[in-house]
């Protein structure tokens, strides 16, 4: 599993100009699942998103986590963070998980975060969105479970 993560002061997921999904100071977090993923990918990610120290401390060091912060999550699914682009000019995508793999890691992953108390806000598996972001810091980090 991989993870984009963007220290945020708001975010939304549009689908057909309507917004499904919206926080204000957060993360917004783009996933991709993994064809090897298991069941404890999903238990390292979701403890890597609520115990990482993403939000600056008064000194200006990042030493406070989400909870901290009292932010949100905004979950989107994003399979292209898989993509191979060492050949050609086509992206290849032969290690992202299928779509039904992907679909239900995705939807576990949601319940995982909510289950550590989180308030979770996700786009929708499949569709096209568009996200809109105020990026703050900018502090984005990679995460690889």
């Amino acid at each position: 599993m991989k993870a984009v993560i963007q220290v945020v002061n708001q975010a939304q997921v549009k689908i057909n100009g309507s917004s499904v999904g919206r926080i204000n100071r957060g993360l917004l977090v783009f996933v991709a699942i993994h064809k090897n993923d298991t069941e404890a990918s999903i238990s390292k990610m979701a403890k890597k998103l609520s115990e990482l120290k993403f939000f600056d401390n008064s000194e200006g060091k990042l030493k406070k986590t989400i909870r901290d912060v009292k932010g949100s999550i905004l979950l989107i699914s994003q399979f292209t963070l898989y993509a191979d682009c060492h050949k050609g000019t086509t992206p290849n995508f032969s290690e992202a998980a299928p779509p039904e793999k992907g679909k239900t890691y995705y939807e576990k992953l949601i319940r995982a975060l909510e289950d550590k108390n989180l308030d979770v806000e996700t786009g929708r598996f499949g569709e096209f969105m568009e996200i809109d972001s105020q990026n703050s810091g900018p502090v984005t980090i990679i995460i690889y479970t």
